[in-house]
């Protein structure tokens, strides 16, 4: 027995990094196993106790009849004993062993047949001894949190070392993960059990903040679930993602960090090219602590943890040194600003090269061992950030300062979970969340000039407020309430669970209250000739809060499971259960009788009274003492964004119109925006002011009296809408070589059943042209987006090996290379409909097509080498380095078929998004990204014995530091589309420079 705990637990630690499998949705850990005596009969009755010794938590059991034991509901951390006694037998202790977030570890005695003398002391290396699978994961323990080169603090820079993750470097800060090719609102998150991901479906980084909404010194342990074929995980078809964070012990700890970077620490060119760009700093620094309040009772944990920080932005005029120089010269857009502050009286700001933000988080931590069945956690979560940010971002346009918007958000969560282990056989966990949400994206100027859009030959020019953001304000409130327990039936762990979680939304999102204008060329804008003029608000009152969004559901969901084992010999369990999830609603969208009307149906369908039954079952055999297969199948269905919702809600053609300059001959060349009156001006206007300030008279009263068009097309939930799943098929092998190496290898294969996707529910087709390309023509009078299910659903196949090893010497590697083939019907990316409808590339607008997914990255290679050593006396010197070579993300060539091939025009916003007869949707790929980071720390001596100081650098994208020519990151602009011809790519110059991270830390 003690030769076969020494070798699991020496090579536990490497799964860690690969393909450990811990469950998403937990927040505890588990030990189970069985006890056997002579001739390997099961012991009865034998007295197991569980000790952690950091909090004083105790636990005895006794086994079943069949030797066996079970004990859930265990936090989750390092300190704990397990020790196993019988009449006539020698105690056996296992010690030092670690329990990993989701798992059950699982030990089984062989009890000494002789009289027991002395007791046998194993020690488990502060490592899990066997883990439970139940899928596709992957976990990532406290040392690597703080050993790996996270220059980000964010749990992607540490995920993205399984190949089988993919974070997208590409967008600054955001950081989006995607798994399996799919979209980054399909995953999950969740912190100490409560639902933390983007519940309404604005950020593309799954957070529903601007950055990770949680210290990352509060971070215990991390699990990546793929596929966990356990009924009690849902919400999510992409991957599910899982922390729990640290608690309080006996011993009063603590410790505070500063880190530093700057201007002076980031490339300053990039392929040859000098990139200039303004002053800047950036500063980052926390603390945590934690303790007990009663001795081996009550315990304590604080982080906190804020940043000061700064936002770039690489574009550029011609002679700028800009990352990439647009096609506008420094005379044209000087000229620009010159009018604006003449002519408008507006000044527009300046070309920005960087903006200054700030994120502010704390966490609090309560924990009670109340007796020694029961225990109770609390967690409190603040955080408030901000970004600037660029809404109008590709390389043939350009914005001044004031045109950028404040995204931020502030958020504030609650948990309190009472834990239960009534006797041997019964453990139950009630659990209570509450999220409150208070979104921000403001415009910097404040909202007090409308959107200038002044179009050049190449680049379009912008000011003034977006027109997206002039009246856009989101809250939300997120309550869930869980029930849940386990039973062992002998060979049988039969888990059960109802939970409830309730959303309530508050969503204002109306273009252009403010007004947007466009110019044809800069003569016309100084002369003050409009090409267009779009005014728009609610009927009557102007007042944009008349038009929000009220809404909400409550998600219910009921789970039954049983885990086992088949045959004698506990080498092959079997995991199988049901879940059932369903939705109650009472809100309904306004409804607009002349769509009822003219459809013959109502627009004021909702999800209330859907279900879906998805079946799991998974298995893991232990073939032999260093090789375990694992696999399963199920079905899945979440992380669908809710915003998509929220549109049938505010789109509904009776509550605002819009009006437009042409209707008013505003817009032919003959009138002059200076020569014309204006009402609802900005309290703030300067004396004489006019077109961008207030609203031409014509067009404001025209909203006044609800004459005019709607500037938006009506959105509406197809009544037969079916939720959308995901069926999972895995398969997977783990193989120890001689103690030090461990290989593993994974197969998933998903199918998508009725996906989502936006369709135009009023385009009928007429013919076809000689090319092929449908004709379309309009004949009802609402027009209208439709949110409907695909009939091609999705589809994907993912293959993974990886290889890792840990040397007595210090060092430690892993390697990885992961193949993803993903296609879907629609990318989805975007939050209203019509975006979602335009902003991907067709044959045929209408089509339902598979084709390769927006966001599949076909071939990825990642590597991590970790070394340590003394080389001052007894500190310890530690080096990490994580590595990635990765081809880049797929587009499509198209050409702008706005006004042809469809005879009608379905608002495809003049881009190059048709594809030409014979080609597929992203069927190209981007050229490959190969980086490298880099992580050096010095140990320091501390103050006292049981102190540790230490200062490190994190070099991001060392590659670049090394070489200039190396590390460049190359895009394609959104949406993922160029024209033939031309070169599509364009240098990201957040991702291609390196950035140097200096830093201190005290323990």
């Amino acid at each position: 027995m003690k030769k076969k705990l020494l070798t699991a637990c020496s090579v536990a630690v490497l799964a860690a990094t690969l393909s450990v499998d811990a469950l998403a949705q937990e927040t505890t850990a588990g030990v189970s196993g069985s006890v056997t005596g002579q001739n390997g009969a099961p012991l009865t009755n034998a007295e197991v106790i569980i000790v952690n010794d950091d909090n004083g938590l105790t636990r005895t059991v006794r086994t079943g009849s069949n030797g066996s034991f079970s004990v859930r509901n265990l936090p989750v951390g390092s300190g704990y004993s397990v020790s196993v006694s019988q009449a006539g037998y020698a105690t056996e202790t296992v010690e030092e062993v670690t329990l990993n977030l989701g798992q059950v570890a699982s030990f089984n005695f062989d009890m000494d047949s002789s009289p027991a003398i002395e007791e046998v002391v194993v020690t488990g290396e502060r490592s899990v001894v066997a883990q439970v699978a139940v899928g596709p994961n992957a976990s990532f323990d406290l040392q690597t949190l703080q050993n790996s080169p996270a220059i980000n603090r964010n749990i992607a820079d540490i995920i993205r070392a399984d190949a089988r993750i993919h974070v997208d470097e590409s967008r600054g800060d955001i950081n989006a993960i995607q798994c399996g090719g799919k979209n980054s609102r399909f995953n999950s998150l969740t912190v100490d059990g409560v639902r933390m991901n983007d519940s309404f479906g604005l950020n593309s980084n799954g957070y529903p903040t601007e950055r990770m909404p949680f210290s990352f010194d509060a971070i215990n342990q991390v699990a990546v679930e793929m596929a966990p074929f356990d009924v009690q995980y849902g919400g999510f078809t992409a991957c599910n993602i899982n922390a729990v964070t640290k608690s309080g012990t006996n011993s009063l700890s603590g410790s505070i960090f500063f880190d530093y970077t700057s201007d002076d620490f980031r490339g300053g060119s990039i392929e040859g090219d000098q990139i200039s760009g303004a002053d800047y700093s950036e500063d980052r620094y926390g603390f945590t602590l934690g303790g007990p309040i009663i001795q081996d009772r009550a315990f304590f944990f604080v982080a906190y943890e804020e940043l000061e920080g700064v936002n770039l932005f690489d574009r550029g005029a011609q002679g700028s040194n800009a990352v990439n120089e647009v096609d506008i010269t420094q005379a044209e857009v000087d000229r620009i600003r010159r009018i604006a502050i003449d002519e408008y009286l507006y000044d527009p700001g300046t070309i920005p090269s960087n903006s200054a933000n700030y994120d502010e988080k704390l966490l609090v931590k309560l924990d009670l061992q109340i007796s020694d069945i029961h225990r109770a956690s609390f967690t409190y979560n603040y955080n408030d950030g901000n970004n600037f940010t660029q809404s109008d971002g590709d390389n043939s346009e350009l914005e001044f300062s004031r045109h950028l918007y404040e995204r931020g958000a502030e958020l504030n969560s609650y948990s309190a979970t009472f834990y239960s282990d009534w006797n041997n056989r019964f453990s139950t966990e009630i659990r209570f969340g509450q999220l409150e949400l208070d979104n921000r994206q403001a415009c910097v100027d404040g909202g007090t000039f409308g959107e200038f859009r002044i179009e050049t030959d190449d680049v379009d020019v912008y000011l003034g407020c977006d027109d997206s953001r002039q009246s856009n304000d989101l809250n939300y409130d997120l309550s869930n309430i869980t029930i849940k327990g386990t039973y062992l039936l002998d060979d049988h762990t039969l888990s059960f669970g109802i939970e409830r979680e309730s959303l309530d939304i508050f969503n204002l999102f109306l273009q252009e209250t403010q007004s947007e204008v466009r110019f044809d060329g800069i003569d016309n804008f100084e002369l003050g000739f409009a090409d267009a003029i779009y005014y728009e608000n609610s009927i009557g009152s102007h007042n944009p809060e008349d038009s929000a969004a009220v809404w909400g559901y409550d998600l219910n969901t009921a789970y039954l499971q049983d885990e086992f084992f088949l045959g004698s010999d506990s080498q092959f369990q079997v995991v199988a259960g049901l879940r059932y999830d369903w939705y109650t609603s009472g809100d309904e969208p306004t409804e607009n009788l002349a769509f009822t009307a003219e459809r013959g149906f109502s627009n004021t369908a909702t999800l209330d009274g859907k279900g879906l039954l998805q079946p799991r079952l998974g298995f893991t055999w232990d073939v032999s003492a260093d090789t375990t297969v694992r696999g399963g199948i199920g079905l899945y269905s979440g992380g669908n964004p809710n915003v998509w919702l929220s549109n049938n809600f505010s789109n509904t053609k009776m509550l605002a119109v819009e009006a437009r300059g042409r209707d008013y001959g505003l817009t032919d060349g003959s009138t002059s925006l200076f020569d014309i009156n204006y009402q609802g001006l900005e309290s703030e206007a300067p004396a004489g002011a006019g077109a961008g300030w207030g609203i031409p008279e014509d067009m404001y009263n025209a909203v006044t009296a609800g004459n005019g068009g709607t500037g938006f097309e009506l959105n509406y939930l197809d009544p037969d809408f079916e939720i959308p799943s995901e069926w999972k098929i895995a398969l997977g092998v783990s193989h120890f070589l001689n103690d030090t190496y461990i290989a593993t290898g994974d197969l998933l294969i998903t199918r998508g059943r009725d996906s989502a996707m936006v369709l135009r529910d009023d385009l009928v087709q007429t013919g076809t042209n000689a090319d092929g390309y449908p004709i379309y023509d309009s004949p009802l009078s609402v027009d209208s987006f439709v949110l409907t299910n695909s009939g091609e659903g999705s589809r994907s196949i993912g293959i993974s090996v990886a290889l890792a090893a840990d040397y007595d010497n210090g060092v430690d590697w892993s390697v990885g290379y992961a193949y993803n083939d993903a296609e879907d019907v629609q990318p989805m990316t975007s939050s209203v409909a019509f975006s979602n409808y335009s902003n991907r590339a067709f044959f045929d607008p209408q089509e339902d097509v598979l084709s390769t997914s927006d966001y599949n990255i076909a071939h990825r290679f990642t590597a991590t080498l970790n070394y340590e050593r003394a080389f001052f006396g007894d500190l310890m010197t530690r080096f990490s380095m994580f590595a990635l070579a990765v081809e880049g993300a797929p587009y499509s060539y198209a050409y702008d078929g706005t006004i042809n091939p469809y005879g009608f025009t379905p608002y495809l916003d003049f881009k190059d998004i048709v594809l030409e007869p014979g080609d597929e949707r992203n069927a190209n790929a981007g050229p490959w990204w190969v980086k490298a980071d880099v992580r050096v720390e010095q140990q320091l001596p501390g103050l006292s014995a049981d102190h540790e100081a230490s200062a490190f650098l994190v070099i991001d994208n060392f590659t670049n530091l090394l070489n200039d020519e190396w590390g460049v990151l190359r895009d394609v602009g959104f949406p993922q589309t160029a024209e033939k011809g031309t070169d599509p790519f364009f240098r990201v110059g957040d991702a291609s420079r390196y950035e140097i991270r200096f830093g201190v830390q005290y323990e």
